[in-house]
């Protein structure tokens, strides 16, 4: 009997701190007609964003995409960076005209003026851009027995564009075994990164190759067809080249050995430290300054008679 009393008496403290905080932190009705809005490039889009049980509403909008995050509007008003091409009222915000860069996620959030009433809706804008032509990097050649990557990639679709590859122009299903024509190759395929694996690489798998990008949006467009080829290792190439590069290597070490049987490299050594000696002999005029000199100073040389 004293357990239920004292178990009684907690569950009325917890349901009366519930009142209170409830009370003393309300929260406002916030929702929109349209969580998703999807709309083509250049074109205008209307965010809603609707509130109740605010007496004095303060309205902020907030834009997310991935790491970036901005303020579109502040306290009812649009921000600068966003003034010439927004526009706020109290059912939403409304853009002129959306470039591919508005695409992501807007935060509408609701406070009471000087209150504590606080309510938040999210609404995701996707502006439509059809893709681009899809560019690849495909090998030319793949050895048979080994892994070989084929990837394709475009950078403008909107949504990001789903990738399909297409062999001698089949469609490529995304399991090879389930289809007769491509039970023989073994590789996986990514639609969202675009990346086709082949490991190993078969006989098989020699063909043509052409991805094709689509969104959903606009006319699915294909790349231009690469031909790869599956080809065996070639090991008596591979043979051949170690051979004629062992004999250039014996021709060379034969080379050296006989220039230095022949004394090449001796005679080279010597030449490089012998020095040159250089003499030179006095001139008449040095002579003649060198003898001694009388008072006059003139030169007392002697003459003998012939």
């Amino acid at each position: 009997m004293g357990t239920e009393m004292r178990t009684g008496r907690k569950l009325l403290l917890l349901f009366t701190s519930v009142i209170l905080c409830s009370l003393a932190w309300g929260k406002g009705s916030v929702y929109t007609s349209e969580p998703e809005v999807r709309v083509a490039e250049n074109k205008p889009a209307k965010l809603s964003c609707s509130y109740s049980s605010f007496s004095s509403p303060r309205v902020e909008w907030k834009f997310a995409q991935g790491d970036i995050t901005s303020l579109v509007c502040y306290n009812n008003k649009i921000t600068a960076s966003y003034e010439d091409r927004v526009t706020f009222s109290h059912s939403g915000i409304t853009f002129h005209s959306v470039t591919r860069k508005d695409t992501g996620m807007y935060t509408c959030m609701v406070s009471e003026e000087g209150g504590n009433t606080y309510g938040e809706v999210t609404v995701k804008l996707i502006v439509l851009v059809p893709p681009s032509k899809p560019t690849v990097n495909i090998p030319s050649s793949a050895t048979i027995g080994s892994r070989a990557v084929l990837t394709c990639s475009e950078k403008d679709g909107s949504p990001p564009s789903e990738f399909y590859w297409f062999k001698d122009g089949v469609l490529m299903p995304t399991e090879p075994k389930s289809n007769r024509a491509f039970s023989n190759s073994s590789y996986s395929l990514n639609h969202k990164t675009g990346e086709l694996v082949f490991d190993p690489v078969s006989a098989s798998d020699t063909g043509e190759y052409t991805c094709q990008a689509q969104n959903g949006y606009g006319a699915p467009m294909k790349s231009d067809a690469v031909h790869m080829e599956a080809a065996e290792l070639n090991v008596g190439g591979i043979v051949a080249a170690v051979l004629v590069t062992l004999i250039l290597l014996g021709f060379l070490i034969l080379g050296i050995w006989f220039a230095h049987r022949r004394g090449y490299f001796d005679r080279t050594k010597k030449g490089t430290s012998s020095k040159k000696v250089i003499y030179s002999q006095p001139t008449a005029r040095s002579e003649v300054s060198a003898l001694p000199r009388d008072e006059e100073g003139a030169s007392s040389l002697c003459l003998q008679p012939t």
